[in-house]
């Protein structure tokens, strides 16, 4: 396909505002996206009023509106932002034809020049190197050793023994990230959909194993670093079952390592101490909805 020679997305870096100007064929597909469907910054700024017969949407914004965070470094003031795609679902809830995009933004402003009379260039990354960014994220889930210094050699568990997860993602370019373990379900053959089927991480990040008698089942703090998450699961076996095989499918996610976290973005645990779920990190309320089942779905 050849590439149009305008940018998917455009930045103007302002005296006191930036503006974005998006293409409505975003992924240069020939069918558009909806305004609707668009937003930036973590606050959800909505664009200008759209104009459904122009090809562009175009956001404008203070360098402090909408959820944007500032850098100071010696010579710069880095001003940043995200612009979010968040498709619609389609009529049919079993498929989907488009997925979320974030388009991180920059501006860049010295600090030992005038800003007004001075060229200010955005040193921003461009859609496509975003989406490439994305594809070379690497995720991996592995069984460690007793000292979480190694990967275990061997898979074999009795009962009785603590299962050591680490959950990693390494990434090449991208915007620093924070990851997270959505779900994670048992099942005795490897289709994870077969019954018997066992989620003991689930509502987006609940680890509801830690919520049954005697167990030790837990998330591990401190993370050895915000793109790793490490948790503890007793081992176990399916009643009845005559197999000695469990088969563990574990979904992993991150989110920006800037985005505080909350009852999307979690990592919970049941403590038996208090009584009560508690965050890997963030306040105790991010963690209420694992009793409830009502945690919002994550992105």
């Amino acid at each position: 396909r050849a590439l149009s020679p305008r940018p998917a997305v455009a930045v103007r870096c302002q005296e006191g505002q930036l503006a974005v100007t998006v293409r409505r064929d975003l992924f240069g597909t020939g069918r558009p996206v909806r305004a609707a469907e668009l937003s930036l910054g973590t606050a959800s700024c909505p664009p200008l009023s759209p104009n459904a017969a122009q090809a562009f949407v175009t956001f404008v914004a203070t360098l402090h509106e909408c959820g944007s965070t500032l850098q100071v470094t010696p010579d710069s003031l880095i001003y940043r932002t995200t612009l979010f795609y968040k498709p619609t679902r389609s009529g049919n809830p079993l498929i989907v034809r488009a997925t979320p995009v974030e388009v991180p933004i920059e501006c860049h402003y010295p600090r030992r020049s005038n800003v007004s009379s001075g060229a200010v260039h955005p040193t921003w990354a461009s859609f496509r190197s975003t989406v490439a960014a994305e594809e070379r994220l690497r995720f991996s889930l592995r069984l460690m050793d007793d000292e979480w210094s190694k990967e275990r050699l061997s898979n074999g568990f009795q009962l009785g023994d603590s299962l050591r997860f680490q959950a990693d993602v390494t990434s090449e370019g991208h915007v620093p990230l924070r990851l997270f373990v959505d779900q994670c379900v048992a099942t005795a053959t490897p289709d994870r959909s077969s019954s018997p089927r066992y989620a003991f991480i689930d509502l987006g990040g609940c680890l509801v194993d830690s919520r049954a008698e005697d167990t030790a089942s837990a998330f591990v703090s401190p993370r050895p670093r915000p793109e790793s998450l490490r948790f503890l699961v007793d081992a176990f076996k399916f009643a009845g079952d005559a197999g000695n095989l469990l088969y563990i499918s574990c979904h992993l996610r991150v989110s920006p390592a800037a985005e505080a976290p909350s009852p999307r973005n979690k990592a919970c645990s049941f403590s038996r101490a208090s009584g009560l779920w508690a965050p890997l990190e963030g306040t105790a309320a991010i963690c209420s909805c694992c009793d409830t089942g009502s945690c919002p779905s994550p992105r």
